[in-house]
């Protein structure tokens, strides 16, 4: 009989934390799963704005030797990420393929002309450093026009400033949320030891030698967690791989470390701190009110 009503507080406990880190686990996995759409998202937006082209259009007298010297200029510039020469016979064979037939052919000649593309870098690809920029390389003998859709990176810019701030101001609520969530578990658990705690300080046991073992299995817990959030994250990066393969052209593997990183701190830091407070509260607390 003795050996049942020992067990039973056993089970009990470990029944109580694993709950607790499940609990944990899956609290950090969604904020884990909100700092890869954040780094997704900034990803993508650094990758939208780096593909903006601008349609340098070179004039037809120009020789290929001034066109290729004119692009490197254009790569000097801090402006400029990369530069893309399109020739004569290139800008014709790309307007087939879209036209889907041969107007060179109909015309009997080539009306267009060669152009450098000019790709620019992410903090300058907004119209107030695009138009300086375009002033400045038109002044050259050698550029007919420069082409560009104003409206385009307009709409992308001011698009991807909203979505920053909703999912900024997502991320706030979501990690209020989830440090209240994981408090709460983890106060729950400590209540259950609540007796114990009591007991321990009845006896003699000071307040550190009580709260040190507590603590310790906090962070236990919460790293566990953690590393099971983690494991789980990856698991949802590799099926959204490859459910969408474009995905991978935003992967970067240092932020996703960096994220990673965060969700052990978070769940260290956040446990260890819940525990802490939860068993000072019943330190604190008279012995009849236990029983509420």
């Amino acid at each position: 009989m003795s050996v049942i009503e020992q067990g039973s507080p056993r089970k009990k406990t470990k029944s109580v934390y694993i709950s607790t880190v499940i609990s944990i686990a899956l609290v950090l996995l969604m904020t884990g799963l909100l700092g890869l759409i954040l780094v997704h998202a900034k990803n993508l937006s650094k990758y939208v704005k780096e593909n903006i082209v601008l349609n340098v259009i070179v004039n037809d007298n120009v020789n290929e030797g001034d066109v290729l010297s004119l692009q490197k200029d254009f790569e000097k510039d801090p402006y400029v990420l990369r530069t893309e020469y399109v020739s004569k016979e290139l800008a014709a064979k790309n307007l087939k393929e879209d036209l889907g037939e041969d107007f060179v052919e109909y015309l009997g000649h080539n009306p267009l002309l060669p152009s450098v593309d000019i790709y620019m870098k992410e903090q300058y690809a907004n119209t107030d450093s695009i138009q300086p920029f375009i002033e400045k390389i038109s002044k050259s003998s050698r550029v007919k026009e420069v082409v560009y859709q104003e409206s385009l990176i307009d709409m992308v810019n001011k698009n991807i400033r909203i979505i920053g701030i909703v999912v900024l101001a997502f991320t706030v609520i979501l990690l209020i949320i989830a440090i209240a969530l994981i408090n709460n578990t983890i106060r729950l658990a400590i209540y259950s030891q609540r007796f114990l705690i009591k007991s321990m300080q009845l006896i003699g046991a000071t307040k550190n030698f009580i709260r040190k073992p507590y603590i310790l299995y906090g962070i236990i817990h919460g790293l566990i967690g953690a590393l099971i959030s983690i494991l789980l994250l990856i698991f949802t990066l590799q099926f959204a791989q490859k459910q969408i393969p474009e995905l991978i052209f935003l992967r970067n593997w240092y932020e996703f470390g960096a994220i990673f990183l965060i969700v052990v701190i978070l769940g260290i830091l956040i446990s260890g701190l819940s525990t802490y407070f939860a068993v000072t509260k019943y330190l604190r607390a008279k012995s009849h009110s236990l029983y509420r």
